[in-house]
């Protein structure tokens, strides 16, 4: 029987073991994918050390949420891929699905999308989880138009640093808070850094929305990140996050008559359910990719299976510089 090399973990917070294992097959409405990249997020290592009650995945498992790699087989009714296709897309490593730290995997067809033409395997490998999370903020859940005023909460992290450039994209007038070590960076992407150090949320709502709040406000920290989103917000305004944690006071966002929507991006990966919209989701990436106006920052430090873990500790230390990710070739 035909066997891979995959990353295997056997215990949570236990460690990488690269071993071979069995080759998988694609079944109807899959392909079999030979992975080149693997994405690496921080969800990824909160499912290493079992703190992830929300992204369920028994143990031993196969991690890597994100992959960019080559069509190598089709299974029974797949119609959109054929052999030789570069794809790329969110496609396991939770809900018992194969994750991509692994030479191969059998991929839900719906899942993927062609690789942006203009993008590395590595490239490809580090956009799935954060794209799909901030689009399905600013456009699912708000439909963000262009002239709207949009704050992002987090703007240099994984996903902010996506949303700023989905909103900038979409013709939106964007503020960014996160450090001010950042703020080059943020005003490169074409947002108004805003450091959060010096500058508290009633300065910057008065410094760049005239005192009014903001029309959008997306927050990707969660906690007082959250709490400061709701103090943020315009009158009938909206507020999105996609770390929903916490216990806090909705009073903020009432008396504005503001509304509030979460985003849970692992619902298709946990229940089947959505799995052809995250696939139209990543057809959307690969427009914008190829149109010059989204590319995620990578961290430039290299990592194999069998560094994998090296990766893993970069963000559990808080010591990532953009993305990771892992490479198979």
């Amino acid at each position: 029987m035909p066997t891979m090399r995959a990353a295997v973990i056997e215990v949570a917070n236990g460690p990488f073991r690269v071993s071979e294992i069995e080759h998988p097959v694609p079944q109807p409405g899959e392909v079999l994918v030979r992975i080149k990249a693997s994405g690496v997020n921080p969800l990824d290592t909160k499912i290493r050390a079992g703190a992830a009650a929300h992204a369920r995945h028994g143990l031993p498992a196969i991690l890597g949420i994100d992959l960019a790699g080559v069509v190598e087989e089709v299974g029974d009714s797949v119609t959109r891929f054929s052999r030789g296709d570069e794809v790329y897309g969110m496609t396991g490593g939770v809900g018992g699905n194969q994750g991509s730290l692994a030479e191969y995997a059998a991929v839900d067809q719906r899942l993927l999308a062609i690789k942006p033409s203009n993008f590395s395997m590595r490239e490809a490998a580090a956009l799935p989880l954060i794209f799909i999370t901030a689009w399905e903020g600013l456009v699912d859940r708000v439909n963000v138009q262009a002239g709207q005023s949009v704050l992002v909460i987090g703007a240099g992290g994984g996903v902010g640093h996506i949303a700023v450039q989905i909103a900038v994209a979409l013709g939106a007038d964007v503020s960014a808070v996160d450090s001010g070590s950042k703020a080059d960076y943020l005003r490169g992407l074409g947002a108004k850094p805003i450091d959060y150090s010096s500058e508290d949320v009633e300065a910057y709502v008065a410094k760049y929305s005239g005192g009014k709040g903001f029309d959008v406000v997306y927050d990707t920290v969660g906690g007082g990140g959250l709490d400061t989103a709701f103090k943020a917000v315009a009158r009938f305004g909206h507020v999105v996050s996609c770390l929903g944690w916490g216990t806090h006071a909705l009073a903020p966002l009432s008396f504005k008559s503001a509304t509030y929507s979460g985003v849970f991006t692992l619902i298709p990966l946990l229940t089947g359910e959505g799995r052809e919209h995250h696939g139209d989701i990543m057809r959307e990436a690969t427009k914008l990719v190829e149109a010059g106006k989204v590319s995620p920052r990578l961290d430039p430090r290299k990592f194999t299976l069998e560094t994998a873990a090296n990766a893993h500790e970069l963000i559990e230390t808080r010591k990532a510089n953009g993305k990771l990710v892992v490479e198979l070739d």
